[in-house]
């Protein structure tokens, strides 16, 4: 008899082929070892030997968590998010924003907030209360910091 998960799938995956169904998820995209880990354990008899092969897999540089955060975050630069945002999406991925620190240290959050903002406000900077709200809440929704937000919102284009 086979044990089922919440959608009745059979676990029926061991050995090589819970092997070939890890390298062929690897193919596709980087998975962190925590989301490797869950996403074989939905087809594999023994939470053990999915364990072993995960621990296996990265050790042999076929699976890395550094590797995934590195590309977590050039991701999410990518499309225009904060900090807080980046940090969000690492822990969603059970993934430790210690992996890509330096990397975190060496973006100048204040030139992406700025081209954030010219390119959604243009390049003035506004006395209108009610547009500087407008754009306080775009950028915090985006993850950046009050600090960060506020100098780019005042920051004019001669400044750059």
């Amino acid at each position: 008899m086979f044990s089922t998960t919440k959608n009745d799938k059979p676990k029926t995956l061991t050995g090589q082929r819970l092997r070939s169904y890890a390298f062929a998820l690897l193919t596709r995209r980087d998975y962190s070892q925590a989301e490797l880990t869950e996403k074989l354990n939905q087809y594999a008899i023994d939470p053990n030997e999915v364990a072993i092969l995960v621990t296996e897999l990265a050790e042999k540089n076929y699976q890395s968590d550094q590797r995934v955060a590195a590309l977590t975050l050039s991701s999410q630069i990518r499309k225009g998010k904060g900090l807080q945002r980046i940090k969000q999406a690492l822990k969603a991925k059970q993934l430790d924003a210690e992996l890509i620190a330096e990397e975190l240290e060496e973006v100048d959050w204040l030139d992406q907030a700025y081209q954030l903002k010219v390119k959604k406000f243009g390049e003035d900077v506004t006395k209108d209360p009610k547009l500087k709200a407008k754009q306080i809440r775009f950028l915090q929704y985006r993850g950046f910091d009050m600090g960060v937000i506020l100098k780019a919102i005042a920051r004019t284009s001669e400044e750059e």
